[in-house]
C-alpha cells in the first residue's frame, strides 16, 4: 500500500482556502453580532450566530468607513462578503464588506408599495398641498420632547421671532406605537385647531429609525389635518412618506423652523 506524501499544515490550510473561496466565495449570512471587538486600527472583529451555529467575522477599516449604520452587539444583521480562511489559526472566517440591519429589504418594499398607493391617489400632488399662512403666530411641534429636534427648532423659533407661540407635542418618535402616537396628536392639534402651523419634526435616523413617519395612519393624519403641516424628518439626505404628503417638506427640523420664520416675519 503506498503512502499519501504528508502535507504540511500550511499546504492542507492553503488547499482548504483555496476550495472555500472558489466553491464558496460571495455570501450574504442573517444572523446576530455577538462579541464585537473595535480595534484601534478602525477594524471590527465579532461572531454572526442563530440558534445553531456561528462564524467569525472580520469587518476591515475601509469597509466600517462605508456602513450607514455601525456594527453593535446584539443586532439583527445581514452581512454581506466572502467567506475565507485565517491561515495561522487554521479558522475560516467571513470578510464583510457591507453590513445592514434584517428586514430592512422588506422596509424598503413596505416604503415603495404605500409610496405607489399614496401617489396614486394623488396626495403628493402639490395641488393638493395647502400654503403656509401669511401671518403666523402660532406653532405646534409634534415631535420627543428630549430630542435634539425639539431644542433646535425652538431655538430658531425663538431667536428669530421671539412673538410666536410654541406648543410642543411630545409623542414617541420611534418604535411600538410611535406612529400611532404622531397621528394623534396631529388630529388633535387640527380639532382643536391649536395652531397656525404644524411642524412634524424628528433627528436623522436609519430606515428602522424614522419607520413611524412611513406608516399610512401618519400619512392619513397628515392629508386630513385642516391646518399645514410642514415635515422636517432626518437629515437632508432622508425622505419619508411624511415628506411626500406635507404641504411642505424641509431638510432638517432646523430648516422646517426656518420656513415658518420666513412668513411669521413678513
Amino acid at each position: 500500500m503506498n503512502r499519501v506524501e504528508p502535507l504540511s499544515v500550511s499546504a492542507l490550510t492553503a488547499q482548504i482556502k483555496e476550495i472555500l473561496e472558489d466553491q464558496v466565495g460571495e455570501v450574504s449570512v442573517q444572523g446576530e453580532i455577538s462579541n464585537l471587538r473595535h480595534q484601534s486600527s478602525g477594524h471590527y472583529y465579532f461572531t454572526l450566530k442563530d440558534e445553531g451555529s456561528q462564524i467569525p467575522c472580520a469587518l476591515f477599516k475601509g469597509s466600517a468607513l462605508r456602513l450607514a449604520v455601525q456594527p453593535k452587539d446584539g443586532a439583527k444583521v445581514v452581512a454581506e462578503g466572502e467567506v475565507s480562511v485565517y491561515a495561522p489559526r487554521g479558522a475560516y472566517q467571513l470578510i464583510v464588506r457591507s453590513l445592514e440591519p434584517a428586514g430592512k429589504g422588506d422596509l424598503h418594499q413596505r416604503f415603495e408599495e404605500l409610496k405607489r398607493k399614496l401617489q396614486m391617489e394623488g396626495l403628493f400632488a402639490d395641488e393638493r398641498k395647502r400654503e403656509i399662512p401669511e401671518f403666523v403666530e402660532r406653532v405646534a411641534l409634534v415631535t420627543s420632547p428630549t430630542g435634539a429636534a425639539v431644542r433646535d427648532a425652538i431655538h430658531v423659533l425663538q431667536r428669530r421671532c421671539p412673538r410666536i407661540r410654541i406648543m410642543v407635542f411630545g409623542v414617541k418618535v420611534q418604535g411600538e406605537g410611535a406612529a400611532e402616537e404622531v397621528a394623534d396628536a396631529i388630529g388633535e392639534i387640527g380639532r382643536r385647531k391649536l395652531a397656525d402651523v404644524v411642524l412634524v419634526v424628528r433627528g436623522g435616523g436609519s430606515l428602522e429609525d424614522l419607520w413611524a413617519f412611513n406608516e399610512e395612519v401618519v400619512a392619513r393624519a397628515v392629508v386630513a389635518s385642516p391646518i399645514p403641516v410642514i415635515s422636517g424628518v432626518g437629515h437632508e439626505t432622508d425622505f419619508t412618506i411624511c415628506d411626500f404628503v406635507a404641504d411642505v417638506r424641509a431638510p432638517t427640523p432646523s430648516a422646517a423652523a426656518e420656513i415658518v420664520i420666513t412668513r411669521a416675519v413678513n
